[in-house]
C-alpha cells in the first residue's frame, strides 16, 4: 500500500513536555518506522540563540513563537494529510487554529486530535468561536469515550483512537516486598491535585513512617507544592521535567503510582504505570473510571480526599499479593493501547483522501453540524 504524507502539528519535547508532546513523538517515530513520511511541525519551535531570553516574558514569548511557528505551516504542502493535535482554550486559537487555516488553503486533509480534559468548559465557553473551525476539519479524533460523549452533547461526531504506549520501553520488575516509594508524574500544575498527593503521604506516614514520594514534573505549582512538603515533614523530592527515555526507570524503582487530578482524560502517567505493571491508586476523574477497574487494575478514591487516598496506598503497601495482582492485570490492560493495536487506526484516517471541498466534512468520521446541544 502506497505510504502516506501527514503533517503533524503538536508541542515539542521541549521545556514541560506533556502527555501530548509525549504521545505526538510515539506517532511520528512510529508511522516512519511503518514507512510513511511524516513531517513534524511543532507548536513552541525553539527561539534563536539571541531571543531564548524573551521566553521569561509572556506577552513577547507568544508573539515571537507565533512569527517562527505560523511560517513553519508553508511546509504542509509537502503531504497529503495533516494531523494536529489540541489542547483548550487560547492554546487552540494560536496552534490548532493556524494549521487547520493553512491546510484548507492548501486543500489538505484535516485531522484534529483534542485531547484535553477541558473540553466540555471550552465548548460551552468558546463554543460560538470554535464552530467555525470545527466545521472545517475531515475528522474529529479523542483518545476516550468520555471526550467522544462531550462532543456529541455539543453537535459534533468524534472518532475514539486511544493513546498509544511503547510496552517495549517498560518492563514488569519483581519489587521488593515491603517497599514504600510512592511516585506522582504529572506536571505540577492544579488540576492534578499534587497537594492532596502531599496530603495523602503525610498521613500515611503514621502507618508507614519509612514513606518516600518522588514527583516527577515541572510547573507553575511547584514553590507552593515545595513550602507545603515542607511544612508537613514529608519526604519528597522534586525531579523537575524528567525525559521520556528515562520515565521507565522511574517507574521500575516505584510501588505505587498516585494520581489526584480533579480535570482528566486518559493520562499517559497511568497508561505507562500500567504498562510498568505498577499498581496505581488515582481518582475516577474523565474516561480514568473507564480505565481503572476499581479492585482490579487498580484502586480508585474520590477527588480532593487525602484520607481515601492514604488508606487505598496503606492496602497495596501491606498486601504485596494485592499489588502485584493489581499490576499484573494493569499490565494486560496495556495491551489495548500498544502501538500495533492503535497503528491501524490511525492509518485508516489518515489514509482517507479529501473527497469534499474545503469546509466541509468528508466520511469517517462525518462532523455533526453545529447548532444541536
Amino acid at each position: 500500500m502506497k505510504p502516506l504524507r501527514i503533517a503533524l502539528v503538536a508541542a515539542g519535547l521541549d521545556g514541560a513536555a506533556g502527555g501530548q508532546a509525549i504521545q505526538a513523538h510515539l506517532l511520528v517515530q512510529r508511522l516512519r518506522e511503518a514507512g510513511h513520511h511524516v513531517v513534524f511541525l511543532p507548536i513552541d519551535p525553539p527561539f534563536p540563540r539571541g531571543l531564548r531570553w524573551l521566553k521569561r516574558v509572556r506577552f513577547a514569548r507568544t508573539l515571537v513563537n507565533q512569527a517562527l511557528y505560523i511560517p513553519s505551516l508553508r511546509r504542509l504542502r509537502e503531504v497529503d494529510s495533516v494531523h494536529v493535535f489540541s489542547a483548550s482554550y487560547g492554546s487552540f486559537f494560536l496552534a490548532p487554529a493556524p494549521a487547520i487555516a493553512a491546510a484548507r488553503l492548501l486543500r489538505r486533509r484535516v485531522v484534529l486530535n483534542y485531547h484535553s480534559g477541558e473540553a466540555a468548559d471550552h465548548l460551552e465557553r468558546d463554543g460560538f468561536w470554535l464552530a467555525p473551525w470545527m466545521r472545517r476539519v475531515d475528522a474529529l479524533v479523542v483518545p476516550s469515550r468520555f471526550l467522544r460523549r462531550v462532543f456529541e452533547r455539543h453537535g459534533y461526531r468524534a472518532l475514539v483512537i486511544p493513546n498509544a504506549v511503547d510496552l517495549s520501553a517498560f518492563d514488569f520488575p519483581q519489587r521488593v516486598h515491603g517497599g514504600a516509594r510512592l511516585l506522582a508524574t504529572r506536571n505540577l500544575e492544579r488540576i492534578y491535585g499534587l497537594d492532596t498527593v502531599l496530603q495523602a503521604v503525610a498521613r500515611l506516614r503514621e502507618r508507614h513512617p519509612e514513606v518516600s514520594l518522588t514527583l516527577a514534573g515541572s510547573g507553575s505549582q511547584e514553590g507552593a507544592l515545595r513550602r507545603l512538603a515542607a511544612r508537613l515533614g514529608v519526604n519528597v523530592t522534586f525531579t523537575g521535567r524528567v525525559a521520556p527515555e528515562k520515565m521507565p526507570e522511574l517507574y521500575r524503582q516505584a510501588d505505587v503510582l498516585l494520581n489526584a487530578s480533579v480535570v482528566d482524560n486518559q493520562p499517559l502517567s497511568i497508561l505507562e504505570a500500567f504498562a510498568s505493571g505498577l499498581p496505581v491508586v488515582t481518582t475516577a476523574t474523565g474516561d480514568i473510571a473507564s480505565l481503572v477497574s476499581d479492585g482490579e487494575t487498580g484502586l480508585l478514591v474520590p477527588a480532593g480526599d487525602p484520607d481515601r487516598m492514604a488508606r487505598a496506598a496503606s492496602r497495596l503497601l501491606d498486601d504485596p499479593l494485592l499489588a502485584e495482582r493489581l499490576g499484573r492485570q494493569a499490565r494486560a490492560r496495556a495491551a489495548a493501547h500498544a502501538w500495533s493495536a492503535v497503528c491501524p487506526l490511525w492509518e485508516a484516517v489518515l489514509r482517507r483522501a479529501p473527497e469534499a471541498p474545503a469546509g466541509h466534512p468528508v466520511e469517517l468520521p462525518r462532523m455533526a453540524q453545529r447548532g444541536r446541544r
